[in-house]
């Protein structure tokens, strides 16, 4: 796999697609800060998203808007419009009651969350910003996230058997392009965003990326770039705001603690999957990064998920 994948995959995604509700003016709800990553898709109708310090979001139909963090949001029927809480809205729904149902214009949306169930998070997660917005009008993601927005639709309306685990999955190939279609069009100068909009440095990622277990000298990596092992050091700290082999060895403890999680391997074979032939030099290395033993933090992470 390409690097973005790999640290893609390392998430270990789950989505999840709320009931679709329709709405009538004058209408807002409010989201609270939470750790899920939320989208909206607007399939009807026309409203707006506002989070605080950043500008007003006004959706067209068949946009797409990610908040990345979870920070807390709120979407209006009109930027005037009061809101109310999530909660109450999910409440009076649940009761049998739904809220803003009239006869006014109707607005249709499809939401849902996305989850990070893996403990082990890739930095690239924190350099993605408060929101991202993907309109209809950019023709490089739009047939992709159509169809993925109108399958969920199509099991939203039908309920059919599974409609619960294939709208889990389109949701999670929905985060995915929303993802891509940033990386792909939007203008940033350093970061890891850059870096895997870079050819060459993300050659270089993708290189580590597919065999952490490999003894990489700077040259070799330098040599997967095609640049000069002065030249590819500079641009490699300046896009990531450290070297090459301080990366290699963030990523290979990422490795390290998702096969400590995942399998049943002992530490010297798990030592040696991500590069090291000694076990005590692994151990002791994971210890100062990480601040336990791989022993240790594979008994701590067990107890912790029963």
């Amino acid at each position: 796999m390409d690097a973005l994948s790999e640290v893609l995959d390392s998430l270990k995604l789950k989505g999840v697609v709320y009931q679709k509700v329709p709405f009538t003016a004058p209408w807002g709800i409010s989201i609270a800060q939470d750790q899920y990553s939320q989208f909206w898709r607007l399939l009807k109708g026309s409203c707006y998203l506002s989070i605080a310090g950043e500008e007003m979001i006004k959706m067209e139909v068949g946009d797409f808007v990610l908040v990345p963090h979870g920070a807390a949001h709120r979407i209006l029927g009109h930027p005037k419009n009061t809101s109310v809480p999530s909660a109450q809205f999910v409440k009076a729904l649940q009761a049998g009651k739904p809220m803003f149902q009239g006869n006014d214009e109707e607005t249709l949306l499809i939401g849902g969350h996305f989850e990070f169930t893996s403990s082990i998070q890739h930095p690239f997660v924190q350099s993605l910003p408060k929101v991202i917005n993907i309109n209809n009008h950019q023709d490089e993601i739009k047939l992709w996230l159509q169809q993925a927005a109108a399958f969920m639709n199509d099991e939203l309306s039908t309920r059919k058997a599974a409609s619960d685990l294939i709208l889990g999955r389109l949701a999670e190939v929905v985060f995915i392009l929303i993802v891509r279609a940033y990386i792909e069009q939007t203008d940033v100068e350093q970061g890891f965003l850059r870096a895997f909009k870079d050819s060459r440095i993300s050659a270089s990622l993708n290189a580590m990326h597919a065999a952490p277990e490999k003894d990489w000298t700077l040259e070799q990596l330098a040599s997967t770039a095609g640049m000069s092992r002065s030249l590819y050091c500079k641009e490699f700290k300046r896009l990531l705001g450290e070297t090459p082999m301080a990366y290699l060895t963030d990523w290979r403890m990422l490795k390290a603690k998702e096969f400590l999680l995942e399998n049943k391997e002992n530490i010297s074979e798990i030592a040696e999957s991500v590069g090291y032939q000694s076990e005590a030099a692994f151990n002791r290395l994971f210890k100062m990064k990480v601040g336990e033993t791989p022993a240790a933090y594979r008994r701590r992470m067990a107890m912790e998920s029963r």
